[in-house]
């Protein structure tokens, strides 16, 4: 099987739980601390390995296409004031991948959104990163996609990023059920969109980390429209599912999720406490902080 060194990242949704801050920018420019999600996803793909990244964009993103271009008239007022750090910094932002752009025509589901990719993958496998997951790993030097690209290159066959998540959030996500066959490794035999939680095969939730080869455009072609009246990818993948073996891997790692406000905050937190530029004086003012709610119960 051929080295995967290509990604997908749909990014063509309206983000209407961050209104109104979405109503004029995509929700995937929205900054965690000082640098737009769709950056920490890109540079995870770099990081991994990837050198070419398609993303599937929609109305209004325009801003996403023109964060990752080159800006002369910033980078010389740079330059001429002396900012080498910051401008070592935005070059590198255009620098990091070989970047491709694709409209989706109309919101139709996931699945429709990873179909635009049919002409640009081929018959390569790929990978598939939602761009509004950020996710971090335990090793600095393996990040979650490498994780997936070395299980995938051992299995030779489709995977999915997994993760355990309470009984009562089963119903938002894509479920897996499947054996163990090595450590954190899953042989599937089920998957299911947001099942019922009393009836979910597992607790083992897809994480928005994907690897696929390109027969999955071939079933999403077939799969008709399911929950929301969109084009699921995971009822694709459960029916590429009858004819493929697929795995699923428990990443060593954290999942931020940042598909709400408190989420969101919380992501922020989590990453200015990381930052050595930031983190004595927001650790400082979070204790603070702290101590004076306690004080005003």
């Amino acid at each position: 099987m051929s080295k995967v060194t290509k990604a997908v990242i749909p990014a063509a949704g309206f983000g209407t739980r961050f209104l109104p801050a979405t109503k004029s920018q995509p929700k995937e420019m929205l900054p965690i601390v000082d640098t737009p999600t769709i950056q920490y996803v890109v540079e995870e793909a770099a990081r991994s390995g990837i050198t070419d990244i398609l993303m599937v964009i929609g109305k209004s993103k325009r801003a996403i296409e023109e964060h990752f271009s080159r800006n002369v008239e910033l980078e010389t007022e740079l330059s001429e004031k002396a900012k080498v750090d910051e401008l070592e910094q935005i070059r590198g932002i255009s620098n990091l991948v070989n970047l491709h752009f694709v409209w989706q025509k109309e919101l139709n589901g996931l699945g429709d959104a990873v179909s635009y990719a049919r002409y640009h993958v081929g018959n390569e496998p790929f990978v598939l990163m939602l761009g509004d997951t950020l996710m971090g790993s335990d090793d600095s030097k393996r990040p979650i996609t490498r994780q997936l690209l070395d299980a995938f290159e051992q299995q030779n066959g489709p995977i999915v990023a997994v993760e355990e998540v309470p009984h009562d959030k089963v119903h938002l996500y894509g479920i897996i059920g499947g054996d163990l066959i090595e450590p954190d490794l899953y042989k599937l035999d089920t998957l299911i969109e947001k099942p019922d939680p009393d009836t979910a095969p597992s607790n083992l939730a897809i994480a928005g980390r994907y690897i696929f080869t390109a027969e999955i455009f071939d079933y999403i072609d077939t799969t008709p429209p399911g929950k929301n009246g969109e084009i699921q990818l995971t009822d694709a993948m459960a029916r590429m599912l009858r004819d493929h073996e697929m795995y699923a891997l428990n990443f060593h790692g954290t999942r931020y999720d940042i598909g709400n406000k408190l989420d969101f905050l919380k992501t922020n937190v989590v990453f200015g406490l990381e930052r050595e530029d930031l983190s004595t004086e927001f650790r400082e003012f979070i204790i603070a902080k702290a101590e004076q709610l306690r004080r005003d119960q």
